[in-house]
């Protein structure tokens, strides 16, 4: 796979600081139901055990985050579970956020982008969930386009979701803006 750096004037993809905690908690709890809602302990624990935390900007201004966390770690998602169920090893994308005002610009494959640069060579995968129930379509065609298969659905209480997995030795489709 190829990876292209961005011009100055359009995304930069950086490893979050201490400083992006606010803006980045905030516009993940304002994603909800598309991500689920965490409180300030939770988002803290994934701060700090996460092995990919990055944020995107355009102009210096949020345009989105990602974190993923690897397998064997103590971590109470059962989504993450369901995939340590099945899988070996694997990158499991916990949460990726492009903001509103960013949304079909790029930023959401400059980030996947970033993503595989970082976890190739590393994990021989990586995994992510998408909402079925309530629907997230947009989601669901984005990663799709970009190479991920779905493998499997779980559903508990009112909820349902994709689970997905991008094997790290298909490339991306490049940039396309």
């Amino acid at each position: 796979m190829k990876h292209h750096s961005p011009a100055p004037s359009s995304v930069v993809i950086r490893y979050a600081v201490p400083g992006d905690h606010p803006a980045v908690f905030a516009l993940n709890n304002a994603s909800v139901p598309n991500v689920g809602p965490l409180t300030e302990e939770q988002f803290a624990w994934l701060s700090e055990n996460s092995d990919y935390f990055r944020v995107a900007e355009r102009a210096g201004i949020l345009a989105g985050f990602i974190m993923a966390v690897r397998n064997g770690t103590a971590y109470w998602s059962a989504n993450y579970a369901w995939f340590a169920s099945r899988f070996g090893e694997f990158l499991y994308v916990d949460r990726v956020i492009v903001a509103p005002h960013a949304q079909r610009s790029g930023v959401g494959r400059a980030i996947y982008h970033d993503l595989t640069a970082h976890a190739a060579g590393q994990w021989p995968r990586i995994t992510l969930e998408v909402n079925l129930k309530p629907p997230n379509p947009g989601s669901i065609a984005f990663h799709e386009t970009l190479g991920f298969r779905r493998v499997g659905t779980r559903s508990y209480d009112e909820s349902e979701v994709a689970m997905y997995e991008f094997p790290l030795r298909a490339s991306l489709p490049e940039n396309q803006e």
